[in-house]
């Protein structure tokens, strides 16, 4: 009962009460924007994990040993393998790409589309044209982004070139072919939107020489002037692939897996790199920035405690007397200590209340408020060439949010201590005496 007068003001108290309302203010402000960052810098990890997995696997495995023409087989033996949900063979190669008077460098996937199908991201994220009978299409999907730059749409043609073409006596000659554009995808995320373009299997593998042509067993030597006909028909074509993508049910067991995929029987000789290895820089780099980012926004919190402190060492000076009329009342050093402890610590659980409610509305709307402040401002926040993704994303972790509330209540009361402590230590007669 006694707290709660404290932190009613009267007109004579009015500005110590202005300061517990401005400690209490920058107890929410620091709560509220600790709970916003880390969601933000959570939904960042989140998004990018979900974007790069989605589309590229768990784990790449590259042929070693002999050419890679039993990657069907491959394929079937590692969905065999416990925890692989699935996985694909592709075709990849750099080429570069022209349209409409603009050109620039992307990287060709060759897929069917038994294989797009359980790519899920990419399958389902054409804005334009679609995946429909892929496997005859004989075009090409690129993301949008890639579109805009080289000026195409469904419809028009793409002129892709491979410097490592055919061989001649002069050297190697550029390979250029166009394809029709099929399908228009936005997966969201710059890199994959401007950089990727996906093609049938089959003209993938034709455009980058990946198909082995060999005698059909038995078959003697052909006659020089053999005709087109008697050399297709002694001839076998044996189509090989670049890699298998494998998915794998928990991305963070690459360690477990790796072993298992390793062992699988039925499985060639593989080199196996995991998501983590590729991307280890990356991710490395979001841990440390999320760290710094906590431990630096923290200190807004501890600053609010510092203010609690001073709050209440004036509140202390100003009720001196009627400390010393509670303690000839009777009140104990204890009780006088509890006083003032739950005067600070109910400034900070209204602060981290406040805080904690402001935290969660702004991180559940943290990217309608971006295009908001952008299309009122009429400047790009969070510009994607710069952060990867298209939109603002955000996801809250409940054991962060209870971090946070834990760390700001335990300063708020932390800082209640040594202004209680020297309110339970005034002599009541001396304080009469100079009151």
């Amino acid at each position: 009962m006694i707290a709660g007068r404290y932190l009613r003001a009267r007109r004579k108290e009015a500005f110590i009460s202005v300061i517990a309302s401005l400690t209490m203010v920058g107890v929410a402000i620091g709560v509220a924007t600790l709970i916003v960052v880390m969601s933000v810098m959570n939904g960042f990890r989140g998004e990018l994990l979900d974007k790069i997995l989605g589309l590229n696997g768990h784990f790449t495995a590259y042929p070693i040993e002999s050419q890679f023409t039993d990657y069907r087989e491959t394929v079937a033996a590692l969905e065999q393998v416990d925890g692989v949900s699935f996985a694909v063979y592709f075709v990849e190669g750099q080429v570069l790409a022209s349209g409409r008077g603009s050109s620039t460098g992307v990287s060709v996937r060759g897929m069917d589309e038994e294989n797009l199908k359980k790519l899920d991201l990419l399958y389902n994220s054409a804005e334009q044209g679609g995946f429909d009978q892929w496997d005859d299409s004989k075009g090409v999907a690129i993301g949008y982004r890639l579109a805009q730059t080289l000026g195409v749409g469904i419809g028009d043609s793409v002129q892709i070139i491979n410097p490592d073409g055919a061989m001649t006596p002069f050297g190697s000659t550029p390979q250029i072919r166009s394809y029709p554009v099929n399908a228009i995808y936005n997966l969201g995320m710059v890199e994959f939107d401007s950089f990727f373009m996906y093609m049938p299997l089959e003209p993938a593998q034709d455009y980058f020489r990946m198909v082995d042509e060999v005698l059909k067993p038995g078959q003697a030597q052909l006659d020089p002037l053999a005709s087109d006909e008697e050399i297709d028909a002694a001839y076998m074509r044996i189509p090989r692939a670049s890699a298998v993508e494998v998915f794998i049910d928990d991305p963070d067991e690459v360690g477990i897996m790796r072993q298992r995929l390793q062992s699988a029987p039925g499985v060639r000789p593989l080199v196996l790199t995991d998501w983590q290895q590729r991307n280890e820089t990356f991710f490395s780099a979001l841990q440390v920035e999320r760290v710094v980012m906590f431990t630096i926004l923290s200190m807004i919190i501890l600053v609010a405690a510092f203010n609690i402190i001073s709050s209440l060492i004036m509140l202390v000076k100003d009720k001196g007397a009627d400390i010393a009329v509670l303690r000839t009342m009777g009140a104990t050093r204890g009780a006088i200590m509890r006083i003032f402890s739950i005067t600070g610590t109910t400034i900070g659980f209204i602060g981290t209340a406040v805080g904690t409610g402001l935290g969660l509305i702004v991180a559940a709307n943290a990217e309608a408020l971006r295009a908001s402040i952008s299309n009122l401002l009429g400047v790009t926040l969070f510009p994607p060439e710069v952060f990867f993704l298209s939109s603002l994303p955000s996801r809250t972790d409940p054991m962060e949010v209870t971090v946070v509330v834990g760390m700001a209540l335990g300063l708020s009361f932390l800082a209640t201590l040594y202004p209680a402590w020297r309110a339970a230590q005034y002599d009541p007669v001396e304080a009469l005496r100079y009151e």
